[in-house]
């Protein structure tokens, strides 16, 4: 681990802008496994691997036949009263449809087989087409893509969705687990191993050995020093004239467009979506004719009366506890940018870091309540329908979700300068 210092003489090729804080950095090349944290707020610049792309290239080959292994193999099979259910994949989107939840269903389809086929594959394809002496220009796109595809890529948060249904199963049907939780279990393994190893500075210098990389020299009055958040280069534009990546095509930006307004917009609609998604049923369990809905805090108390502590734990946390804390951490980020407050400005940074990663994990309950839907439907004898509290708690999470990546929080820091400033000047 190494802290890279304040670039007064950058190597051109190596200037990073810190994406926490905005600070221009130098950070040295290095061949071992080290990672470069920003000296002010210690967020990541630059990682190296240390791995071959052999290496990457093997491990996406292996991820991307287990999830077809997965998408083509059923999941879980259940038995109550001489009848027999099974549910694959898209066995819990199909049911969400039929209960009039499209929405959801096209949510569920897209995190957990959309994102992870084109991310999976599109890194694959760029992995081989480097082995060319002359990779094709249009590769950095591919890349950028599949990178920025990897927070909607939910697989490992899919298995704990699984085991949760089971762990709920377990007292109504008798349960088999078939060849696709396996697989899902191996393609969880195998794609948190794949995106660790991938050296992904290396993959982008070899896309673009050759760019135009920005010199101090030329870092004159009428230009903006702006950072890729996609690739990490850096590269110089005009004020006030729309900029692109040179290296990867992403649109540039000195600071997120709007990020304080459209941030607020976000967390004001998840807050309100908050109440009818803790208010109404998620689920609702039918067994010999009648009814017994469920709320997400239900459901929590349902896994604490089986003794399944753990389970119970993991659902709280995802489902009640992270939803609150990122609308309160991402309206704490808000005020104080909006106050110019200098305190904690370290910590508030590691908070948005935490809270842009936590947010997925939510979907836990979704996963679950789409795959119950799907295998329990033994009529008068037992059935579960998911209720309209799924469809206002996943409105929840993606908003949230949509609310972390809007916020930038680079002002936090720009405001606490300006205030400094203006006291300074008073």
């Amino acid at each position: 681990m190494t802290q890279s210092r304040e670039a007064d003489t950058a190597s051109p090729s190596m200037l990073r802008a810190c994406s926490g804080c905005g600070l221009l950095h130098t950070v040295p090349h290095s061949a071992q496994r080290e990672t470069a944290y920003c000296g002010r707020c210690l967020t990541a610049l630059h990682r190296v691997t240390g791995h071959p792309l052999d290496h990457g290239l093997a491990l996406t080959i292996a991820a991307l036949v287990l999830l077809i292994v997965m998408c083509t193999t059923t999941l879980m099979t259940v038995q109550t009263a001489g009848m027999t259910h099974s549910a694959d994949l898209l066995s819990g989107p199909a049911e969400l449809v039929r209960r009039g939840m499209s929405p959801l269903a096209l949510v569920v389809i897209f995190v957990t087989l959309v994102a992870p086929f084109i991310k999976l594959g599109g890194t694959l394809y760029v992995l081989i087409r480097l082995r060319l002496p002359s990779p094709p220009a249009y590769l950095r796109q591919v890349f950028a893509v599949a990178e920025r595809l990897r927070p909607w890529t939910m697989i490992e948060v899919f298995v704990f969705g699984v085991f949760v249904a089971y762990a709920k199963l377990g007292d109504l049907v008798h349960i088999t687990l078939d060849v696709g939780v396996y697989a899902l279990l191996a393609l969880t393994v195998v794609s948190v191993w794949a995106d660790s190893a991938l050296d992904r500075e290396l993959i982008w210098q070899q896309l673009d050995p050759d760019g135009p990389r920005p010199d101090r020299s030329m870092m004159a009055d009428g230009a903006d020093v702006i950072g890729c958040g996609t690739c990490g280069e850096v590269s110089l534009a005009p004020y006030d004239q729309v900029h692109h990546c040179p290296r990867c095509g992403s649109r540039l930006h000195a600071r997120k467009t709007d990020s304080i307004s459209r941030t607020w917009a976000l967390v004001v609609a998840a807050a309100v979506m908050y109440v009818p998604a803790n208010y109404f049923p998620v689920l609702t369990v039918m067994q010999l004719g009648a009814g017994s809905p469920s709320t997400i805090i239900g459901g929590v108390e349902e896994l604490v009366a089986a003794r399944l502590y753990p389970l119970a734990a993991l659902v709280f946390f995802a489902s009640i506890a992270v939803p609150m804390l990122k609308l309160i951490g991402l309206s704490v980020m808000l005020i104080t940018t909006q106050t110019g407050r200098s305190e904690w400005l370290r910590d508030r940074t590691r908070l948005y870091h935490v809270v842009r990663w936590i947010g997925r994990w939510s979907m836990i309950d979704i996963f679950m309540e789409a795959l119950l839907g799907a295998l329990v439907k033994f009529g008068s004898v037992v059935t579960i329908e998911p209720g309209i509290g799924a469809l206002a708690f996943c409105a929840v999470v993606i908003l949230t979700m949509f609310a972390a990546e809007s916020f930038d929080p680079r002002l936090m820091w720009d405001a606490s300068t300006r205030r400094s400033a203006a006291l300074q000047g008073a």
